[in-house]
């Protein structure tokens, strides 16, 4: 019952933030004015309507604003990942790769390229922009082969760097992000934004498409040292950000810059939202909650321990909920497979099996992806209770130490699996304290 209820208190947090609930509060036809975020425009002073849209959520995206503008949409393309797309009227689509970019991302770096190139002074582009982007859409700058970036992006992957570190690399490793992308267009652009990174920073978040940077070149440099990942880096991609070292080529722009004066960011949906309403699932379902008010980020192996820690000091109440959210990450050092739900689920059980089996008596852990995918795997996360250790002979610790949770769960069970999601804010940790008895028990 536990694990049943976890899995419905995480999907209910995941619907709260899916683009058929912020799409229509955002943009709507009232007389003979487009209202978008927080903008009114008379629809006769535009001469063509465009909608960009790229992410996971792209075409959930893309389809909720077609039932509202149908025909007031000139022409539009999405970028989103592959068996995300959905059927649409006025857009055209492209499915991609994700987390590593592939020839399909620099198609639809071009697409968007020249559909921005083709938006003029009195035309408006609609940008819905969700996580994932930063490797859908893709470019190549001059001395760069795709080969370069897969390896780069692989090598960000799995060395414990944040989405942070690893954003401002792909800004200074293209010619589109980072708000370079505005150069090419002289439309009005509003970007409805929905954000898969702490703090809702808006250059971060699919590497800051339509939004200024505040990074460098030098801060590039500085997370590769960080990493120790300078002699692994191809030699094309070494050479280009030391050009932007040398100030021989033109770092991304910073806030100020006149390109951002045609451009409106908006946040629409977050974390926190759907947060709030995991919470709201879990007191019906009859549990105090409690949210970590701390952004949860860091190495998945440790914030899992850390996680059970919390669980066990909160108290002797008969039902309790306890709702982390974030996004942590994992530094690999196995050659196995999963993604950073699965390790922080793996974790907790490894750690139970150290304390001989204690420390999940009578706790459910659900650690999910609100996309609906959890690394190069087909499951969203993993769930865990104190029957886990009991219906294996599995030893957890071996499958962490590789990096293998997939398979691990895969064979003992307790993989989530929802299928794409059409959204993207970060991860949920659900914790269930459930000490009441079963009907019947005594």
């Amino acid at each position: 019952m536990s694990r049943k209820d976890a899995t419905e208190i995480f999907l209910a947090g995941v619907e709260a933030v899916k683009p058929a609930n912020f799409i229509p509060t955002h943009i709507s036809i009232n007389d003979q004015y487009i209202h978008i975020g927080s903008s009114d425009m008379l629809l006769s002073s535009l001469k063509n309507i465009y909608v960009a849209a790229a992410g996971k959520a792209a075409a959930a995206m893309a389809l909720e604003t077609e039932k509202i503008l149908g025909d007031l949409i000139t022409e539009g393309l999405v970028v989103t990942k592959y068996k995300h797309a959905l059927p649409l009227k006025k857009c055209r689509t492209i499915e991609a790769g994700h987390p590593v970019p592939d020839n399909n991302s620099i198609t639809g770096g071009n697409e968007l390229l020249s559909l921005f190139k083709k938006a003029g002074k009195n035309d408006l582009i609609i940008m819905l922009v969700s996580g994932g982007a930063s490797a859908l859409v893709a470019d190549c700058p001059p001395g760069i082969s795709l080969g370069d970036i897969q390896q780069t992006v692989q090598l960000l992957l799995g060395c414990g760097a944040s989405i942070n570190e690893i954003n401002t690399l792909r800004k200074h490793l293209s010619l589109l992000k980072g708000g370079q992308l505005l150069k090419h267009t002289e439309a009005t652009i509003v970007s409805l934004i929905l954000s898969d990174v702490p703090g809702d920073d808006l250059s971060v978040i699919a590497s800051g498409l339509t939004v200024a940077d505040n990074s460098s070149f030098e801060d590039a440099g500085e997370i590769i040292m960080k990493y120790r990942l300078t002699d692994k880096l191809p030699s094309g991609i070494r050479q280009w950000l030391q050009k932007g070292v040398e100030k021989l080529i033109p770092d991304t722009p910073e806030p100020g810059d006149e390109i951002f004066k045609k451009v409106n960011n908006i946040i629409v949906a977050n974390n926190d939202i759907a947060l709030q309403a995991a919470a709201q699932k879990a007191k019906r379902l009859g549990y105090a909650v409690q949210i970590v008010p701390e952004q949860l980020s860091g190495e998945a192996a440790d914030k899992a321990i850390t996680f059970i820690a919390k669980l066990n000091t909160l108290g002797n109440k008969e039902k309790i909920c306890l709702l982390w959210g974030g996004e942590t990450t994992v530094t690999l050092k196995g050659r196995g497979k999963g993604g950073r739900n699965q390790e922080f689920a793996l974790a907790a059980l490894c750690a139970a099996e150290k304390n001989n089996k204690t420390s999940l008596k009578n706790i459910t852990i659900l650690s999910g992806g609100t996309d609906g995918t959890d690394g190069p795997t087909d499951a969203a996360g993993a769930v865990i209770d104190e029957q886990s250790l009991l219906q294996t002979t599995l030893n957890p610790c071996d499958y962490l130490a590789s990096n293998d949770a997939y398979h691990f769960f895969k064979q003992a069970g307790g993989l989530l699996i929802t299928g794409p999601t059409q959204t993207n804010v970060m991860d949920i940790v659900v914790g269930l304290i459930n000490n009441v008895a079963p009907p019947g028990f005594c």
